[in-house]
């Protein structure tokens, strides 16, 4: 789960056949400078450089090459469809034409995902020699396909303990200082997370780990993450119908992007400091589960009634955020699959962005429209505060009102912030519904290049690969 290689990657030096991709613009000129035979094979075939159209052409020993068309799409999902089109067996280079180099190989790795964990695959992808700009492609393909792994494995394999693992291994990897608590500690330091794991017979831990780059003095920036890691969630007594609880393991994708971006910072050596705080915990039915209208405490002092046991992924969030912005850091940013809400305003495929900082918010929706990874923000509408109300406690986890789900829950989170705290809120889906170019069905990790970007682009300009790392 932690380390799926890129096993179709491959190094310099080994034959390959040219893999040209063109847009219907420079067609007529690719085609001129293709050996004679095949820029005949390819006009007779009627090649027109569409969109993910490719037609291979015959060489003077067989296979040639390939031409691979791209119509006028810029992103890196235009190379998403090709591992597994091309012959199984073949390595192929992409030869220099009209695109950009490390976003096609970013959109070649990520189509040639497959979760193999139970099943094998029934082909291997192509092989592909990446040209020399393409380390940082590499490092977040390796990324999402640790993401990807995680959201994908079944619950009965991926408990709270088992995502605590892939935490601090991911963190001892690095040379991270890690740390796991649970039991009485956990209830003493972190009492939302353990009154949402309490009715599991698997117990719930808050995994962490805190490093610091070989490029970083002992002021520099500090980076916040928090994740939400419900490894499987019933709804507890506010029980989910069967419908919304079909893919509850992947309600911990919030914990695997968190890690993916944290893995991202800590391989390309980002000058800055890393705080990572990882709640894991499943929400069961059981004698001891909470209950609707229980009050429980948090980590920052505050009282919570439990108006909805399903809404649980907040009470998570708010001991780790309280916990994180204690330690005064530069930026934090949570990622959860919080709320169906942001689901029926934005659809599946674009994360709702949560923000006190404007200037902050700005940076992580140009970061992602630039890496193709798209934000949009949602407001923090003050007017709706009072809707977490409560007569017995400092605050209800929900309101008694049917409207902005998502607005409310990041209303909630933001009581347990310093608001001198820069601070972003990343409300995920996290899984693709169907097959499409570099998105295989399953588990994806959203917004994590797009945070990745923006940290980049504030702290740490171009960054070289952590030498710890092999």
């Amino acid at each position: 789960m932690l380390d799926q290689p890129l096993a179709f990657v491959v190094g310099p030096g080994q034959r390959a056949l040219p893999l040209r991709a063109v847009r219907p613009t420079g067609l007529d000129l690719v085609l001129a400078e293709l050996p004679a035979a095949a820029g005949q094979f390819a006009r007779a075939a009627g090649f027109r450089a569409a969109a993910q159209e490719l037609l291979l052409f015959p060489g003077p020993d067989g296979l040639g090459g390939a031409l691979l068309g791209l119509g006028e799409d810029r992103r890196h999902t235009a190379f998403g469809s090709v591992a597994f089109r091309l012959p199984e067996g073949t390595t192929w280079r992409l030869e220099p034409g009209d695109y950009d180099p490390e976003a096609a190989t970013l959109g070649y790795c990520l189509g040639a995902y497959g979760y193999t964990a139970f099943k094998a695959a029934s082909r291997a992808p192509a092989q592909i020699a990446p040209p020399d700009a393409a380390e940082p492609a590499l490092v977040a393909a390796r990324a999402t396909f640790m993401v990807r792994d995680l959201i994908n494995t079944p619950a009965n394999v991926l408990g709270p303990s088992e995502l605590a693992d892939v935490t601090v291994q991911l963190g001892a990897k690095h040379g991270a200082t890690v740390s796991r608590v649970e039991g009485e500690t956990l209830t003493r330091e972190y009492p939302a997370v353990a009154a949402v794991g309490q009715g599991s017979a698997r117990p719930a831990e808050v995994a962490s780990f805190a490093w610091k780059s070989n490029r970083a003095g002992p002021d520099a920036p500090l980076i916040g993450l928090c994740g939400k890691g419900v490894c499987f969630d019933t709804g507890g007594y506010d029980l989910k119908p069967s419908a919304g609880m079909l893919r509850m393991k992947k309600d911990m994708g919030g914990a695997a992007v968190a890690l993916g971006l944290a893995r991202m910072i800590m391989e390309r050596d980002l000058p800055v400091r890393l705080a990572v705080w990882i709640g894991c915990v499943e929400n069961s039915v059981s004698g001891t589960a909470m209950r609707p209208l229980d009050v429980i405490r948090t980590r920052r002092g505050l009282t919570v009634e439990i108006g909805n046991t399903d809404a649980e992924g907040r009470l998570v969030l708010c001991d780790l955020l309280a916990a994180a912005a204690d330690q005064a850091p530069s930026v934090l940013l949570d990622f959860s699959t919080l709320t169906g809400a942001a689901r029926v305003a934005l659809g599946p495929d674009v994360p709702a962005l949560f923000s006190n900082d404007d200037e902050f918010a700005d940076e992580l929706i140009r970061a992602g429209i630039e890496v193709d990874d798209p934000l949009w923000r949602l407001p923090l509408w003050p007017a709706y505060d009072c809707w977490l109300d409560s007569k017995v406690a400092d605050l209800n986890n929900v309101s008694a009102k049917p409207f902005a789900g998502a607005i409310v829950a990041a209303l909630f989170l933001g009581r347990f912030v310093q608001p001198e705290t820069i601070w972003a809120h990343l409300d995920l889906y996290a899984w693709n519904d169907q097959t499409s170019p570099a998105r295989s069905e399953g588990g994806e990790a959203q917004a994590m290049r797009a945070a990745y970007a923006a940290i980049e682009s504030r702290f740490g300009g171009k960054g070289e690969r952590n030498s710890q790392v092999t």
